[in-house]
């Protein structure tokens, strides 16, 4: 009898513990998982105290915007506002400005600075651009958003040229003359400094002017709601904030789902009415977007090749903010800091990827890189992953050469269709997952789908990357990785809101200086499609695409020189 007391107490106690142990179980899930993995009954707001539906109606809460909530280190805190003063853009004066006196690129002009000077390769020169109103009266401030390049169509050749803001209605433009013959000179207002304040207010006060919106099933009942990394108003919402790298994203909550039933992301739509009738004035497609500034005198120059030097002999140096990096001639991009091989053959390709895994990281500029490669080497045969159209992930296999190749879409937010939940993935945690080494390639590109969004935002998503690639190198420091940076694209008045050449110019700046210092590689997609005579375009053409694989693979496989 005394065994058989003795049992109930043994097993009395092991209950008593197990009780325990769920009940730690139950609190770590609750303070490091959304409610609604647990229950279908809760949901956190924006200070994350849990509230049970009953309270609904007692419950205030502000617009969510993490950015604003971010705990940062010292270090970190001083990045980020280094970073945000390095991109500040000049102001007008206060007071409201009325359109007439806004920047005019027909009144506006550019003139050479001696233009019947001698030139040679290698020489610098300068153009001051002076801008004026629709009035014809010269502007007194700066804050317009120019963009210049110079070209010799036979040639076909191009290069982009270095903006200096006088922020007196003058601008100098500075361009290295990197090829004999004549060189044509090409300035465009983007933006006038009045419309550069709208976008400003537009990034700041409607950071969910671009919306989400995600699926949500059970059996055969399901809901959608809208998504964001800032959701205003006061519903409940499913707090989806990646436990690993503390990036948010939020959904309001279905009404009988839970949120561990979300399925899919997608992009919802666009926010319309955003501007008054007077913003919109300074946004026309044919009067004051990338619109051309011509010359009042010469707009070219003839420039001779340089004496008893061979170009293709200077020392190259990789460095992330030489002006400008590179130029184009004959069609093909020539760096300036790193050499460049041409592989105009598949077999080229084929005999430098053999043997490696190439991990295409970011949206879809990045996936034309993919599709090239599997277009254009015969051996890479794509493999039918399921994968939605134009989404992914897809990857691609040579099996005679032991080549992979993988895309795979950067996590929320991006505006692409349908993407499984449980393929949307943050950058730097697939790369915490990547062993690396000498045969593995990594290419990362990350910057449209954060253009509507404050600067923090993108700057939280590149600190995590960063940390990740840093650690991955630190353990493997044999991996290759590459940066692609972000392109020009055609604007007209409604995709200026969203996603303007100064968003994603501004984003590009903080991107470079985040990354350089490491030992990471850049492919200057910026440039190439800048420098580029093609029409501008989000996806850029399969010719600069092209210059963009050879510039990248000449990482892969450095010419031995």
């Amino acid at each position: 009898m005394w065994r058989d007391s003795f049992r109930l107490q043994i097993f009395c106690l092991l209950m008593a513990g197990l009780a325990i142990v769920v009940l730690v179980h139950n609190f770590f899930q609750l303070e490091h998982l959304d409610d609604d993995t647990i229950s279908g009954s809760n949901w956190i707001t924006e200070n994350n105290v849990q509230h049970s539906l009953s309270q609904t109606t007692k419950t205030t809460r502000k617009p969510y915007c993490s950015y604003k909530q971010q705990t940062l280190s010292k270090r970190e805190q001083a990045e980020q506002e280094s970073l945000l003063a390095a991109i500040l853009w000049p102001k007008p004066p206060d007071g409201k400005i009325a359109f007439v006196e806004s920047t005019d690129p027909a009144h506006s002009d550019f003139v050479i600075v001696k233009p019947s000077r001698f030139f040679k390769v290698g020489d610098e020169l300068e153009v001051l651009v002076r801008v004026k109103d629709f009035q014809g009266k010269p502007k007194q401030y700066g804050g317009d958003y120019l963009q210049a390049r110079i070209h010799s169509p036979l040639l076909k050749a191009g290069a982009t040229g270095r903006i200096v803001d006088c922020r007196n209605g003058l601008y100098k433009v500075f361009f290295t003359l990197l090829w004999p013959g004549e060189v044509k000179v090409s300035v465009s207002l983007v933006h006038p400094s009045e419309a550069i304040q709208v976008l400003l207010r537009l990034r700041e006060e409607k950071p969910d002017r671009v919306y989400f919106k995600s699926s949500f099933k059970s059996g055969r009942y399901s809901e959608t709601t809208e998504c964001n990394v800032c959701l205003p108003g006061d519903l409940p919402v499913c707090n989806f904030t990646d436990l690993y790298t503390g990036e948010p994203w939020f959904c309001y909550k279905p009404r009988k789902l839970s949120c561990a039933s979300r399925i899919s992301h997608a992009k919802g739509g666009y926010q319309k009415g955003l501007l008054t009738q007077e913003e919109s004035l300074f946004f026309q497609s044919d009067v004051n977007i990338k619109r051309p500034i011509l010359s009042s005198g010469p707009d070219s120059v003839i420039v001779k090749p340089k004496a008893f030097t061979d170009a293709s002999s200077m020392d190259k140096a990789e460095d992330p903010t030489v002006s400008p990096s590179g130029f184009y001639y004959e069609d093909q991009w020539r760096s300036r800091t790193h050499w460049i091989h041409h592989f105009n053959k598949s077999d080229d390709i084929t005999k430098c990827l053999q043997g490696k895994v190439i991990h295409l990281f970011g949206d879809s500029t990045i996936r034309q890189w993919f599709e090239y490669l599997t277009a254009f080497v015969p051996d890479l045969v794509e493999f039918n992953l399921g994968s939605p159209k134009n989404v992914g992930p897809f990857m691609s296999v040579d099996l005679k050469h032991n080549i992979l190749l993988k895309f795979r879409c950067h996590g929320p937010p991006i505006r692409f269709s349908t993407v499984f939940s449980s393929e949307l993935r943050y950058i730097a945690n697939e790369l915490n997952g990547i062993v690396g080494g000498r045969n593995t390639v990594i290419a990362i590109t990350i910057w449209s789908h954060f253009s509507t969004f404050p600067v923090e935002v993108y700057i939280r998503r590149l600190r995590n990357i960063r940390r990740s690639i840093i650690q991955l190198l630190d353990r493997s420091p044999k991996t290759l990785i590459v940066i692609r940076t972000a392109n020009v694209q055609e604007l007209g008045p409604e995709v200026s809101l969203f996603n303007s050449d100064w968003y994603s110019f501004q984003l590009d700046s903080v991107m470079r200086k985040m990354f350089s210092g490491i030992a990471v590689h850049f492919v200057d997609a910026w440039e190439m499609s800048l420098a580029h005579y093609l029409p501008h375009n989000l996806h850029p053409k399969e010719v600069i695409v092209k210059n963009q694989i050879d510039a990248f693979l000449s990482y892969v496989c450095p010419l031995q020189t």
